[in-house]
């Protein structure tokens, strides 16, 4: 058998092509049946699957069986271990089990079956899943998988790990030796179908009511496809296609890949079997949290809102009841139903009150649609006594589980907001962007100021009242005054409050682009208004080098006079800018003293020229004589062209400039100015932070003694998973005249392979470190289950020696 070349991970349909290759070649090693002897597993196709994913169960109560099954394709020399998760309603894992690489060597062609059974008793009815995700594997392009259940009801949902690119999800059905059905929802607008890797033909596409819609030829490269126009047999209930041969690779609009308004987008929902289909879509997210965990103190009453949801097309009603697995125990339901149009929210709130010292009670919010009695669904509220292991300094790292993060291990129910990070006035008093504006606490009470109405003044004039944040910073000047950036329909504007953020004006910005805004980052506080930096894109991105764009980038120095603000023109920096990411790490494109405003950058260079990466520069623009000084180079950040490189700027109580030089999974470059408050005078020789490193994503502030702390994602190679690699949240820190400590890790992911945890490292100006962050896997089915942000908030009252989940006790 030959050997089949690693399929392109930039090119997901080249890889599936390839799977599909592999099986076909592979001859007498088709698919074996399932093995059902003496098990109650119910006999209906399973086909095997590429890709990576999952299923979801409506299941009543009763025994429930799910076996999974694993084919490696031992095309790649790598570890392929399969990790299956059977979960709950509200989310708990109920068991894990792994199905180990087949030890094949490379080439060997497609391996044997394994597989592993999972079970559990259903105590009620609801949506239980099985969660599949692969070692070395998040594409799912080394192996298949099939399953088996005595569920009657169940739907697959399709998704791999993430990509760079538009969202596609494609279906890879690989059991030759049988005819097999793919049945979907399909969308209410027009829908192409596209089919390739066929064995043979014709496929025929039936609508719900089992009428012939069309057939499909296969042509002589094994393809086939068929555009029906929008609305033709649509009734919210799922058409079939048919194979006669259960080998293919499928693409269908609204299923595999979506368009904007489609109503389920990034669900890549399916059945083999249209009997097993149930209504999973429109109750996706019915009830959400899926579980919540109180603590109270003994006897004491409380509550917990819980949200409803309808994802239906059509108005719904949604019954609500609570029941109790034990002996029940005094809490009761706001209401017992709720009215909702397509796509609203309604909370429902558990007020309780707490157990006796020692004891933990739970209850089970039950949600169902009216009309539908072949459906409900279930979320948990555990209430414990004492006080949450979140209220106290952690042993860490923190090691979130699937399916159980900060609130289900510590207990963490922050009331401060967590849709971004915190920042600090002056006098320390936090503020963070929300949804539509911004929150304060002021008197003890978080306060939210909604820019539709808090913006009273414009200038010059523009139209529209919805002012969307385009960056999560938020700045302060010497006076105590809050400024931030934000869209207004065409307009870019400095919105500016003198009033802790109850009023604001809005001065438009000229031009378009992404926008830096100078926050406090340790020791700069500006007299006047926060210096701003702006990123136009000047060439489209180019396809071989996808982290290469061309940016102008140019420097703000509005200034303050009597109360207004006069933004004045922009001074240009650099016309070969490689542009900002600022989506994790939040770094800081430019610090201020006095009038001395220091601004960093990142270039793109000639793709033909060898550089050791990023070239990192830095400028000083001068308020008081309008000019900006030659940049200076301070060090290279490799890859090059590559913007995950955003270096970092941030100064100490010297007045001392201190820069790391990002870069994409290598260790940071560290330099420092040879002069106070001057970029032009030298730096420091650019030194690695971590030597050896997997380092991305910089952070960076400094503390009232000088210390620089950082915050980035680490790589670790089988320290969390063995033999595979896994994202940390990491932290480090450089006391005054002493190297970089090591790195340290603070936050481990839950999955292994490719996450992110958008993170964004503040201070305070006593000098406590806080670190939001919100954990981002790659694998599409576990990031899809969860309808929210995983937001929390560490932090650090002793420069970085300890670490706490940050308390509403720690802000004033």
């Amino acid at each position: 058998m030959p050997v089949l070349p690693h399929p392109g991970l930039n090119n997901p349909l080249r890889g599936l092509l390839l799977v599909l290759l592999g099986v076909a070649l592979a001859g007498g090693l088709a698919a074996q049946p399932l093995n059902t002897e003496g098990t109650s597993m119910q006999q209906s196709f399973s086909p095997l699957i590429g890709g990576c994913g999952g299923v979801y169960f409506l299941a009543e109560p009763g025994e429930l069986r799910v076996e999974v099954a694993k084919r490696d394709r031992n095309v790649r020399d790598t570890s392929t271990v399969m990790r299956v998760l059977l979960v709950s309603p509200d989310r708990r894992v109920l068991q894990e089990k792994t199905i180990a690489d087949d030890g094949r060597p490379v080439g060997s062609g497609l391996g044997p079956q394994q597989s592993v059974e999972l079970t559990t008793t259903v105590e009620r009815r609801g949506v239980y899943s099985v969660n599949v995700t692969v070692s070395n594997d998040r594409y799912g392009y080394e192996m298949l998988w099939r399953f088996r259940t005595n569920c009657p009801r169940y739907i697959i949902e399709t998704a791999r790990g993430h990509k760079d690119e538009r969202h596609q999800e494609p279906i890879v059905l690989s059991s030759p030796e049988q005819p097999g059905d793919v049945c979907f929802l399909p969308r209410q607008g027009e829908i192409k179908l596209e089919a390739s890797a066929l064995k043979t033909g014709p496929l025929q596409v039936f609508d719900s009511r089992n009428n012939l819609l069309a057939t499909l030829p296969v042509d002589a490269a094994g393809k086939a496809s068929h555009t029906f126009p929008a609305g033709e047999s649509r009734d919210a209930a799922p058409w079939r296609l048919h194979l006669p041969s259960a080998q293919g690779v499928l693409n269908v609009d609204g299923l595999t890949r979506w368009d904007k308004g489609d109503a389920y987008p990034n669900l890549c929902c399916w059945s083999p079997d249209p009997a097993s289909w149930f209504p999973l879509l429109p109750n996706r997210w019915l009830l959400t949290p899926y579980h919540h965990t109180a603590y109270a103190a003994p006897g004491a009453t409380g509550e917990f809102t819980f949200q409803v949801n309808n994802d239906a097309q059509e108005p719904r009603e949604i019954q609500l009841r609570l029941e109790f697995p034990g002996k029940p125990w005094p809490a009761r339901l706001s209401t017992d139903s709720v009215s909702l149009k397509p796509r609203e929210v309604a909370p429902v709130t558990v007020r309780y009150t707490a157990p006796a010292a020692g004891d933990a009670l739970v209850c089970q919010v039950v949600a169902q649609p009216r009309g539908d009695a072949s459906f409900s669904t279930y979320s948990t509220l555990t209430v414990k006594t004492g006080e949450a292991p979140a209220l106290h300094p952690l042993d860490m790292p923190i090691k979130l589980q699937p399916y159980a993060h900060e609130n289900e291990q510590f207990g963490y129910a922050p009331g401060y907001p967590l849709d971004n990070q915190l920042y600090f006035d002056a006098a320390d008093h936090p503020c963070a962007q929300v949804p539509g504006g911004v929150a304060v606490l002021r008197d003890g009470r978080w306060s939210k100021t909604n820019f539709a109405t808090a913006v009273t003044s414009r200038t010059p004039a523009f139209e529209g009242t919805d002012f969307v944040p385009l960056t999560t910073k938020i700045a302060f000047d010497a006076d105590g005054d809050m400024y931030l950036v934000a869209r207004c329909g065409a307009t870019v504007a400095l919105l500016h409050s003198a009033d802790q953020g109850r009023t604001f004006a809005a001065y438009a910005l000229p031009g378009r682009g992404y926008f830096d805004i100078e926050q406090f980052s340790g020791h700069n506080i500006p007299s006047g208004p926060p210096a701003i930096t702006r990123f136009v894109a000047t060439a489209e991105q180019d396809p071989k080098l996808r982290w290469r764009r061309l940016h102008d980038l140019e420097l703000f120095t509005p200034a303050k006079r009597d109360g207004r603000i006069e933004i004045g023109q922009p001074h240009m920096v650099s016309r070969q800018c490689i542009g900002f990411s600022g989506h994790s790490g939040m770094p800081s494109s430019v610090v201020s003293r006095g009038d001395k405003v220091h601004v960093v950058w990142g270039e793109a260079t000639d793709p033909a020229v060898q550089v050791p990466g990023v070239p990192t520069f830095v400028a000083t623009f001068d308020r008081a004589t309008g000019q900006l000084t030659p940049p200076a180079l301070v060090g290279y950040g490799p890859p090059a062209n590559d913007v995950h490189n955003t270096p970092s700027i941030t100064m100490d109580g010297e007045g001392y400039l201190h820069i790391l030089v990002g870069t994409h999974g290598r260790p940071f470059q560290y330099a420092r100015s040879l002069k106070p408050n001057d970029a032009g005078s030298g730096w420091t020789e650019p030194a690695a932070a971590a030597e050896g490193q997997s380092q991305t994503y910089v952070g960076f502030v400094c503390g009232p003694d000088n210390t620089l702390h950082v915050t980035f994602r680490l790589w670790r190679y089988g320290e969390y998973f063995p033999g595979a690699s896994g994202a940390t949240l990491a932290y480090q820190r450089k006391r005054p005249g002493q190297p970089w400590e090591a790195p340290r890790v603070l936050v481990v992911a839950p999955f292994s392979e490719y996450s992110v945890f958008y993170h964004r490292l503040t201070s305070d100006h006593a000098g406590r470190l806080f670190l939001s962050y919100d954990y981002w896997s790659t694998h599409w089915f576990y990031r899809n289950d969860h309808r929210g942000n995983r937001r929390a908030v560490l932090m650090s009252p002793d420069g970085g020696d300890t670490w706490q989940l940050a308390a509403d006790r720690d802000l004033k």
